[in-house]
């Protein structure tokens, strides 16, 4: 035990301990978010959860700073295996709460549930990885480029069919985007897709249903719902929470619309908003700058590691989090669709937290380990 423990010690300490405080300082915030978000409620069962899935993710963390990432993306297609029969678990146990995604796990043996997306953002920047690194040489070959779209074209397509997620499927959209990027693919190949987007925008748009092309077109049409019954609901009541904090905010445990529920998802989705009425423009600024300095810490990290495939998955844990946090907060105040992504760090949700730590944890084993040792170089196979 006392040997375990020592271990245990040695790989915390060599982990990247300021992105650890900062992930820290993010989730105190959330927590005290949250926590004014469900007073209402009369219970803390959500603060509790929280604080324990925090405590899991650290432990996660920690546990995920010592995985030799070598050996673990040489394994990529029992990677695949493991994210398609997790998002498949979904068709027979699979439930919405009322969001009309098919999203969440929940199994009556367990006190929570479990959204198998959130772990699949993990695995999905390190099977990416592992494709661009056993094609670093010839990154912008089209056999390169084909076997990186397979693998998203794979993971979105399943988790689109069996959840009807849309929004989570473009999280795996822009980690690919952003890792591809960041790993050298040619700026044709963007521009190339970018035309066969605006090529099959007619198609995509028919085969969208009506609920989502409004989500689309009210960011651009204001007589589309315009007293906010429908499609501008979640948006009317965001906005309202959003700008009643001034600069400095109502207070915590203060906010007049917060404290009566009167906006929906206020301690997951629009948590911001919340944040926004009782800590103002000033608390904003603040959680979006925490935010901000985790991300800027991710991709210094990736940056000064000289092998390609521990740079990849820092360039894509940092694309995960911008789009989160760009969508997130575009979605509160008004500029981007309602996709129901949560705000990293600071929403309720015990997958998210646990999944962001053990995200966090690869960078953090990336700053402990920026090359394979020696040794490892004549003993692993080829990818």
């Amino acid at each position: 035990m006392r040997r375990l423990l020592r271990y245990a010690w040695n790989v915390f300490r060599r982990g990247d301990m300021i992105l650890l405080l900062l992930c820290l300082i993010a989730s105190a915030m959330g927590c005290v978010a949250i926590a004014s978000a469900t007073a209402h409620s009369g219970t803390i069962r959500y603060l509790i959860i929280q604080i324990g899935a925090i405590c899991i993710g650290v432990l996660s963390y920690t546990v995920v700073s010592a995985i030799d990432l070598d050996f673990i993306c040489e394994h990529r297609y029992a990677l695949v295996i493991f994210n398609t029969f997790l998002l498949l678990l979904l068709i027979p146990f699979g439930t919405d709460f009322k969001s009309g995604n098919k999203s969440w796990l929940d199994f009556p043996f367990l006190p929570v549930s479990i959204q198998p997306a959130e772990l699949c953002k993990i695995t999905f920047v390190l099977i990416l990885a592992s494709v661009m690194s056993a094609y670093q040489q010839k990154i912008s070959h089209w056999r390169s480029v084909v076997a990186m779209c397979i693998h998203l074209a794979l993971l979105a397509g399943v988790n689109i069919f069996v959840s009807k997620d849309v929004g989570v499927s473009l999280i795996f959209a822009f980690i690919f985007a952003g890792m591809a990027l960041a790993g050298g693919v040619s700026l044709w190949w963007f521009a190339l897709g970018g035309s066969i987007v605006v090529a099959g925008w007619p198609l995509i748009w028919k085969v969208m249903g009506q609920h989502m092309r409004n989500r689309i077109m009210i960011l651009f049409d204001p007589t589309i719902d315009p007293d906010g019954l429908v499609e501008r609901y979640h948006t009317k009541h965001s906005l309202l929470s959003l700008t009643g904090g001034g600069l400095t905010g109502q207070g915590p445990f203060q906010g007049n619309r917060t404290q009566i529920g009167a906006l929906p998802a206020q301690h997951t989705d629009y948590i911001f908003s919340s944040i926004g009425e009782e800590w103002g423009f000033v608390g904003c600024v603040v959680v979006v700058g925490i935010l901000v300095a985790i991300i800027i810490r991710v991709i210094i990290v990736g940056t000064r590691s000289p092998n390609y495939l521990r740079k990849m998955v820092c360039f894509g844990a940092a694309s995960a989090l911008i789009f989160q946090v760009c969508s997130n907060v575009g979605m509160c105040i008004g500029v981007t669709p309602v996709i129901g992504l949560t705000l990293p760090f600071m929403s309720y949700g015990g997958s998210s937290i646990v999944s962001l730590y053990a995200m966090l944890g690869l960078v953090s084993g990336v700053f402990a380990r920026p090359t394979p040792k020696k040794h490892e170089l004549y003993i692993r196979p080829h990818r």
